[in-house]
């Protein structure tokens, strides 16, 4: 069985501050990708930025700087991202970066070997915000504009000499391969969409720029840059060494398992991207998820409302574990999600500190006042012991089926649950009242709900990482035993070690 998993976030464009809709994208693929490794996967987990485009060209030179240098000390705001965020990527690639370039001109000759390139001229309505091309029947005019129907984005009326991709050649090749695979898009609402507008005729799609000049440049004709797309959906093969496919790493990694993209660049990546590698005679991604957008009360989140989460000053505040926690529960993965701050509060207040924090607080307190500070033995695990055990144990395929299954939401509700179990158990058999008379009772009572803790930690530990991980280390379990194999494993534990200090995990917030 192949033990490989390669899961991408989009490459952000680096033009403004890191938002909410980054934060959500890149956690919920790495939600993904530490998971995988829980189940015994050798995970490639790529982030990074998209650095060319005329939107960049004219940010660089409003601040007065050159192209590149603008890019570096943006890209650093979003490497900094994936720290504060407690991201565990592998790689951080840059469309900057020397490998991006002769990956992308590899792309580009292949295109024009397959005689999917040529040249013409472009007229047609272009935004610079979005880097798209829209059709008459995408815009409307709104105060004196011309603005995309869908974004809102100014678009503007645009005439040059430009290399065109035969996109139109492969509509028929894309329904079919929507056909056949039919996890390729989702959720399901997202592949109709990308099936009703392919169904509607493709029309050949402009890949070069005459108008600025940051981009890359077309081989053979330097006065053409590629366009911005062609260039950036690249990347996900960039970062395997391609063209080198006989390297390990395009090997064992491509094609990529997941691309987490949001709903606002699904055209992008389940029309241009499959097109330009079925043309590259390349294998396809073998699913694209568009998740939807991240509403502030209800309303898509803009400067002008005043509606902006910051997921940095969240975090700042509430800390990161938490704001992880809260958008994987509260946001249905495939709809658009709505958030606020009392939401947040609740949740944290509900679930972390009074649920999962209180339980692992009360429990190690007990054993350190009852047991000499260490996880006791069990004598005899009784049914009702066996039943709490059971009962997350048997799931446990279910629960993996949830997660590969990209619900989220279901995965989550589920083993919060074994939390809210674990917490009864431990009220109704009331190791505090058997000690005296029955301490193997005692020992067996605090050995299930020490057992119980670690599974529910595994399993969550995807989620909220730096919290989970400090209950482990408290339990002194072997950071080679976090794995989903060892939750059906009742030795994991060194009955002669003491455990560690365990700081509050979740401070419970005042309103």
């Amino acid at each position: 069985m192949n033990k490989n998993f390669y899961i991408t976030t989009p490459i952000y464009y680096p033009s403004g501050k890191p938002h909410m809709g980054h934060a959500y994208s890149s956690i919920v693929a790495d939600v993904f990708a530490r998971f995988k490794r829980l189940e015994g996967y050798d995970v490639l987990f790529l982030t990074g930025t998209d650095e060319h485009g005329l939107k960049i060209q004219r940010e660089a030179e409003k601040n007065k700087k050159p192209p590149k240098v603008f890019c570096d000390e943006l890209s650093e705001k979003f490497k900094d991202l994936t720290k504060i965020l407690n991201l565990s990527n592998d790689d951080f690639i840059r469309t900057t970066e020397n490998r991006h370039y002769k990956s992308v001109k590899d792309i580009w000759d292949r295109l024009v070997k397959s005689g999917d390139i040529y040249l013409d001229k472009y007229s047609g309505w272009y935004s610079v915000s979005d880097e798209a091309y829209y059709d008459e029947d995408e815009i409307e005019e709104n105060n004196g504009k011309k603005i995309s129907k869908s974004s809102g984005s100014t678009v503007d009326w645009v005439e040059e000499e430009s290399y065109f991709f035969k996109l139109s050649a492969w509509s028929k090749k894309l329904l079919n391969h929507y056909k056949d695979n039919k996890d390729f898009i989702l959720p399901e609402s997202r592949k109709n969409e990308v099936v009703k507008f392919v169904e509607k005729g493709l029309k050949d799609l402009s890949v070069s720029r005459t108008s600025f000049s940051w981009g890359i440049p077309v081989p053979k004709d330097k006065k053409h840059v590629i366009y911005v797309w062609l260039d950036a959906l690249t990347n996900y093969i960039s970062a395997l060494n391609f063209p080198d496919t006989s390297s390990e790493k395009y090997k064992n990694f491509w094609p990529a398992d997941i691309h987490i993209i949001g709903k606002d660049i699904l055209r992008f990546h389940a029309i241009y991207w499959p097109a330009f590698l079925l043309a590259a005679k390349l294998p396809l991604p073998k699913k694209i998820f568009g998740h939807g957008w991240i509403l502030s009360d209800d309303k898509k989140m803009s400067k002008s409302l005043g509606n902006i989460l910051d997921p940095i000053e969240i975090i700042n505040n509430y800390g990161i574990d938490q704001l992880r926690y809260y958008l994987i529960k509260e946001v249905s993965l495939g709809n658009d999600g709505n958030i606020s701050m009392e939401n947040l509060k609740n949740c944290i207040n509900n679930d972390l500190a009074n649920n999962y924090g209180n339980l692992c607080q009360r429990v190690f307190s007990f054993i350190k006042k009852n047991c000499s500070n260490k996880i006791p033995k069990a004598k005899k695990l009784q049914n009702v012991d066996l039943q709490l055990l059971n009962s997350l144990k048997n799931n446990v395929p279910n629960l993996i089926k949830l997660m590969n299954k990209q619900d989220l939401n279901e995965f989550i509700k589920l083993v919060v649950s074994y939390s809210f179990d674990a917490n009864k158990y431990f009220n109704d058999h009331e190791p505090w009242s058997v000690k005296k008379k029955d301490p193997e009772r005692m020992h067996t009572i605090l050995f299930t709900i020490s057992e119980q803790i670690k599974n529910i930690s595994i399993l969550l530990n995807s989620i909220i990482p730096i919290s989970t991980g400090k209950v482990l280390e408290t339990m002194n379990v072997k950071k080679e035993k976090i794995l989903i194999s060892e939750i059906d494993n009742l030795d994991c534990f060194d009955h002669d070690k003491k455990l560690k200090e365990l700081d509050i995990l979740f401070n419970k917030i005042e309103k």
